[in-house]
């Protein structure tokens, strides 16, 4: 892959963006179960997920009846914009807000624009989940940490883009999921799984077996939280053979952790490296290859 200029990776100090953090945390809750509410559904929740656009963070398009409709998070003009055909396009504005105020103002745009649409009203996957109507603690928005956090995933949704066509198995697209807020690509190898034994917090374990009910690969960038205060990159297998972690990874800087049952790359080392490209698919594709040689996949039938 051609070398990088460092500038577009820009520098994440979990400290300086932690606030913001959580509060865009749950902000993409309320969007993203908006999608969930209105889409048909997909294997695998992948109907629920976002998407990383050339300004922010998409839901691409949503059937609604005989409409179709959009949300966007604009990082650049720090704009909430809602598009639904033959309507004028109404923008929200990104602000110090409370969660509470964000979830309101969106519900009384979409419902003046005729998108009637109920969702569960407590966020996912964290802890505590205070319903989204009386979060008045997560009220912060640095312009500065939405951008940068918004670039770092762009960059990264690149080679994820890169590393997905190099396997011609069934792979998920590269999703923005809002449960943990990580950007994510996974590999199938056609097997079933063990039915999976959940243990996310406020998440259904019926949606977690079903997500994981084939063999998969998967490898993804997590921004990071107060118990683990460093944006990373992870993969892992799921079910994974007793060699998985054993096994030899790239770059040098990667490590696998016992606790987690995952390979880990912290991604200051690759915003500094000299080609951060060239160092992460490293990483995805060695990890990748772990996991299809320990587990067994028919890696013949499954790349190019």
């Amino acid at each position: 892959m051609g070398s990088s200029n460092n500038i577009l990776w820009p520098i994440l100090n979990f400290q300086e963006i932690q606030d913001t953090l959580e509060t865009l945390h749950q902000w993409i809750q309320i969007v993203g179960k908006i999608r969930l509410r209105a889409m048909p559904w997909q294997n695998h929740s992948w109907h629920t997920a976002l998407y990383i656009s050339s300004h922010g963070f998409s839901t691409h398009s949503i059937p609604y009846g005989d409409k179709i409709f959009q949300i966007d998070f604009d990082f650049e003009k720090h704009q909430l914009q809602i598009e639904c055909g033959g309507q004028e396009t109404q923008i929200m504005g990104l602000t110090p807000m409370s969660v509470a105020d964000f979830h309101d103002k969106l519900f009384r745009i979409l419902d003046q624009m005729g998108l009637k649409i109920k969702i569960h009203g407590s966020p996912n996957e964290i802890e505590p989940a205070i319903p989204f109507r009386e979060n008045t603690i997560n009220k912060s928005y640095d312009p500065n940490a939405a951008h940068a956090l918004w670039q770092a995933m762009l960059k990264t949704n690149a080679v994820f883009h890169k590393f997905r066509g190099d396997f011609v198995g069934k792979c998920s697209p590269v999703h923005l999921f809002w449960g943990a807020f990580d950007l994510a690509v996974t590999r199938f190898s056609g097997n079933s799984a063990p039915l999976h034994p959940g243990g996310m917090p406020n998440m259904p374990l019926e949606v977690m077996q079903e997500a994981y009910s084939k063999e998969v690969s998967s490898a993804g960038f997590w921004p990071g939280s107060k118990d683990f205060p460093f944006p990373a990159f992870y993969a892992y297998a799921y079910p994974s053979d007793s060699e998985f972690g054993n096994q030899k990874v790239e770059p040098k800087e990667a490590f696998y952790s016992e606790d987690m049952g995952e390979f880990f790359l912290k991604y200051e080392d690759v915003q500094k490296a000299s080609n951060p490209e060239e160092m992460l698919y490293a990483f995805l594709q060695t990890t990748y290859e772990a996991a299809a040689n320990t587990s067994k996949w028919d890696r013949e039938s499954l790349e190019k």
